[in-house]
């Protein structure tokens, strides 16, 4: 007698899991991007997607993760069509409006080349691991390793603090 295909299924319910991620997936989209609209288009249709593939997003090692790299495809797609739209409309692009608790900390995590950007919130604000930041970005965990160390020394630098390399390297 085979077994029931839903008794297979190890993985949390697609609620549970959207409501403990969603929050966490927006607020990392909206930093990376610098646009909250696009980040919450992206989000819910990475969601969205994912409750479409449930069965098989919900046994990934890191559901989260596959979402994460839906959402930011999602929105690298909207940013470069509205860059061509703003080209082709002879318009120029308006960056969103700060937010007014934005602090100096954020403001120089937005300056960060995009692939440090990326990695930083993805790491510290998504608290996703290595490895996974790794298979979101799509480059191997030496990478992002390097890149976080990067990415902290140039804060520090652009913050008028030093790193503690002990703190640092603790991933």
């Amino acid at each position: 007698m085979g077994a029931d295909p839903v008794s297979r299924h190890v993985g949390p319910s697609f609620e549970d899991w959207y409501r403990r991620e969603y929050r966490s997936i927006l607020h990392s989209l909206v930093l990376i991007t610098g646009n909250a609209e696009v980040a919450i288009e992206a989000a819910s249709e990475a969601c969205a997607r994912a409750l479409e593939r449930w069965e098989r997003v919900s046994v990934m090692a890191s559901p989260s993760g596959w979402t994460y790299t839906v959402g930011l495809n999602v929105a690298r797609r909207a940013l470069r069509r509205g860059r061509i739209e703003s080209l082709v409309l002879r318009r120029p692009a308006v960056p969103p409006p700060l937010r007014e608790d934005a602090s100096e900390l954020w403001d120089a995590v937005r300056r960060l080349p995009r692939q440090q950007r990326v990695a930083v919130v993805l790491h510290y604000v998504a608290d996703l691991t290595q490895k996974d930041v790794a298979s979101v970005m799509g480059v191997a965990e030496g990478t992002v390793a390097a890149t976080l160390h990067t990415a902290r020394k140039r804060l520090a630098d652009s913050l008028g603090q030093t790193v503690d390399t002990k703190e640092a390297g603790r991933e």
